[in-house]
Formats: structure tokens, sequence, C-alpha cells
């Protein structure tokens, strides 16, 4: 059965970005979004356990919304981006999909992992 999964490395820091909010959507046929699930990244900037584990994954559009402010705001630093939204589609709903994010205060990257 697949899954979505996510971890935050801060590359500013060298290290996982624990305690950020991310919240999971699939946006609907009229373009709105319904969350279907949130957590936060613990001490190894994972989210535990994956996104929507026992549930099956319909194909779609999904977005995960990662708050950077607050977690850029725990440390005393300020960043540019308040939140980081990364949008994906899945097509094949037997495979496992791994969102990885980068960030720093000032920028930020993502790519599919495995």
């Amino acid at each position: 059965m697949s899954t979505i999964s996510t971890h935050i490395l801060d590359i500013a820091r060298g290290a996982p970005a624990s305690g950020v909010a991310v919240s999971l959507a699939i946006q609907n046929t009229d373009e709105s979004w319904t969350e279907l699930s949130h957590a936060s990244t613990d001490t190894d900037g994972r989210v535990k356990p994956f996104f929507l584990v026992g549930e099956p994954i319909e194909r779609g559009t999904y977005r995960l919304v990662f708050d950077t402010e607050a977690y850029f705001s725990s440390l005393n630093v300020e960043c540019f981006y308040p939140q980081v939204a990364v949008v994906f589609r899945v097509e094949d709903t037997a495979q496992h999909y791994h969102i990885p994010l980068l960030i720093s205060p000032y920028g930020y990257s993502t790519y599919r992992g495995s």
C-alpha cells in the first residue's frame, strides 16, 4: 500500500528541523483543498508515522504545507518564507511518495525522494 512521507533538514544549521507543523491536503475537483492529516516533525525532522498509513491513497493532486515561520521564530531567526507549500501529483497509487524539504531562513528546496 502506498504512503506519503516527508522530512525536513535545516541546511543553515546542518540539522533536522524538529517541531515543524505539517499538514497534508488533497485538491478537490473544484480546486479547493481538503485537509487529510496534520502532524509535527520529530527530533529527526521526520513525520512518523507516515501520512495516510492504513488508508488507500487516491490518484490526485496533494499539498504539504510546512509552518516554517513558527520553526524559525522558536530559534529567534527571521525568515522570508513563513510557510512552504509543496504541491505534487500522485499517479501510481502503489508507489510510496517521499517529499523531503531543505530549508534555510531565506530559501528552500524539495525533490521526490525514495
